[in-house]
């Protein structure tokens, strides 16, 4: 029996357990490493009993080729919580996916926008897009993921995972203001993952409530879950860890949630610092 046997550490990948933003920022496809400390302290935890897990706001085709370089050790979270996936056995654990009733809501949005920018992401590979701008267009080259364009929303197969919306700030404001402001936007969850990212999933895929399918499926009381992470879409993962986490890079919504501790930049190791405070809680 390790010490960490039946406890689950959840964390975000970009800019929580890898320092993403600096490569993305210079235009760069080819993502750091993780933090010596960070590998160091997981091989420790997983050694331990420890079941580790990344619950990211990446779909699956933006994330596979660097989860068979973590050391990951559960199911991922992926898609905002669209998705319950083992790397290990290449199949969903569980999902929450948007359906066919989507096509009333997308009407309403290329009604309000006919030129509205966004990707569509399917629960194999596949990512489609409409009136792809810069945004979408630097997203790919990024993310090293190919975007197929169509002209209607029609020619897009169902289910999907989730959809996202990629502009300048204002205009998804805007956009963010008219969804939630319609009857069909209670069957949705909408979370900002960066300032030009906005991200539609059925309601219930939060990062957060996978994660407690994840520890439901391993047998993993809520008391020995622990979530860390940087942004909004996280705030999820914090309202069910039993101690919650986010690194000193974490924006200030994360940084200021009651009960939160501060650990060291993502760069520094943040994972490594929760690690350390799980092995005072489980001496």
């Amino acid at each position: 029996m390790g010490k960490f046997d039946r406890v689950l550490l959840a964390s975000d990948f970009d800019n929580t357990l890898v320092f993403t933003k600096a490569a993305l920022d210079a235009g760069s496809t080819e993502l750091p490493p993780m933090p010596a400390r960070n590998r160091e302290a997981l091989d420790y935890f997983t050694r331990c009993g420890g079941a580790f897990s990344v619950s990211t706001g990446r779909a699956l085709p933006a994330f596979a080729r660097y989860a068979a370089e973590l050391p990951i050790n559960a199911p991922c979270v992926i898609a905002n919580g669209a998705g319950l996936y083992d790397f290990r056995t290449e199949r969903y654990m569980a999902t929450a996916f948007i359906d066919e009733s989507v096509r009333g809501a997308i009407a309403a949005l290329l009604a309000y926008d006919p030129q509205l920018p966004f990707e569509i992401y399917h629960t194999d590979r596949r990512i489609h897009a409409m009136h792809p701008n810069r945004y979408i267009l630097n997203h790919e080259h990024l993310t090293r993921t190919k975007v197929m364009p169509v002209s209607s929303f029609d020619e897009v197969d169902m289910p999907l995972v989730k959809l996202l919306f990629e502009d300048d700030r204002d205009k998804l404001d805007a956009l963010s203001d008219f969804i939630r402001a319609q009857d069909w936007a209670q069957r949705y969850e909408l979370i900002f993952s960066s300032d030009n990212l906005l991200e539609m999933t059925a309601r219930g895929a939060t990062k957060g409530q996978m994660v407690l399918r994840l520890a439901e499926l391993l047998g993993i009381d809520r008391s020995d879950v622990y979530c860390i992470g940087d942004h909004a879409n996280d705030v999820s993962m914090a309202e069910v860890s039993a101690v919650r986490f986010a690194p000193a890079n974490a924006i200030e919504e994360m940084r200021m949630l009651p009960d939160m501790h501060v650990v060291s930049h993502c760069r520094d190791g943040a994972i490594a610092d929760v690690i350390e405070a799980l092995d005072r809680i489980y001496p």
